[in-house]
């Protein structure tokens, strides 16, 4: 497979100028780039400019609003809302940040309910960026019906990934975005692309049958990690993200696309806590230390997160390589 070669300014150019061009305005267009971009540069591909069609499908469709303008209200003295005016993800967060820092910092903890949006982003640059304000994070969102119950064979949650942040003093926060299903959906789409199997465990085919053949795993249903934990944890998250604050369960996002096959609308919720607020604001970031130097001191350990950290240095200066197809592609909807 022949790859390109792009700086992360030159990608982010390409994404910039594709969604302008497919009905994004500036702001939307920027939001969208600079979260599929920062993907890139820590090498998640899946969540990079793989996702740029789908960007750009949903809002030349016109089912995603590629000049959207989020709305912040506050529900409660510890509880925000924001209505993405039926927009990406990335905006209303960025547009939802602030807000919602200060919230966390007045009360000790915070909550966000962003509904009314299109989610198909990494989870972890939200989370990571109330790290550096010195807060814990969590983020939930849920997806369309790609994972089945722990005893089930057909698809009725969504992968519904999970973050977490942790503060630390001079290094980069403790970060990781995992989904609840044993693979990441990008991630199978990606195997399927290049040929590659995945494990047994990442999903069933249609009747139930166990495979490694990925084609077979998009036609089937994942599987939760961890059978039925991971399931249990999908489940968590569908009521969070989507009961808890009024927005589409998996099942009724794949709904509202009615056949579309654009990315699935809904909503995240997200928790902020103040750490300096809840009895020990002077150890609790000596304590977290002490426990990251226990857990590297054990050979072939590392934080969650800390690899993103280092491809971040790395393609900062080499850039990043995408398939040639991918470019393509991108090229062809311009």
């Amino acid at each position: 497979m022949t790859n390109i070669r792009l700086s992360l300014e030159e990608a982010h150019e390409l994404a910039s100028k594709c969604l302008l061009a497919n009905g994004c305005d500036d702001e939307n267009a920027k939001a969208a780039a600079d979260r599929m971009v920062q993907a890139e540069g820590d090498l998640c591909h899946s969540h990079g400019l793989f996702r740029l069609p789908w960007y750009c499908g949903a809002v030349k469709s016109g089912r995603a609003n590629g000049k959207a303008r989020p709305r912040v209200e506050q529900l409660a003295p510890a509880v925000i809302r924001v209505d993405g005016d039926g927009g990406f993800a990335p905006l209303g967060q960025t547009v939802a940040h602030q807000p919602l820092v200060d919230c966390a910092r007045q009360n000790g903890i915070a909550s966000l309910a962003l509904v009314n949006m299109f989610h198909i982003a990494a989870m972890w640059p939200e989370v990571e960026r109330l790290a550096l304000d010195g807060l814990c994070g969590f983020a939930f969102t849920a997806s369309y019906p790609y994972v089945a119950p722990a005893g089930g064979i057909e698809p009725l949650y969504g992968t519904n990934p999970m973050g977490f942040s942790w503060p630390r003093k001079g290094q980069p926060p403790l970060v990781f975005d995992q989904a609840a299903s044993s693979m990441a959906r990008g991630e199978i789409m990606i195997h399927a692309r290049d040929g590659h199997p995945v494990p047994e465990t990442a999903g069933i085919g249609p009747n139930g049958e166990a495979t490694t053949d990925p084609n077979v795993v998009l036609e089937g249903a994942q599987l939760g990690f961890g059978g039925y934990k991971g399931a249990s944890l999908a489940l968590m998250v569908e009521l969070l993200a989507g009961a808890l604050i009024g927005e589409f369960l998996s099942i009724e996002s794949i709904e509202d696309d009615a056949g579309e096959g654009g990315p699935p609308k809904g909503g995240e919720f997200m928790i902020a806590v103040d750490p300096a607020r809840h009895g020990d604001p002077e150890g609790f970031l000596a304590r977290g230390e002490k426990l990251f130097a226990a857990i590297l001191a054990q050979e072939g350990t590392r934080l969650p997160g800390s690899r993103r950290f280092e491809n971040r240095k790395k393609t900062a200066d080499a850039g990043i390589e995408i398939p040639q197809s991918l470019h393509q592609s991108i090229l062809e909807l311009m």
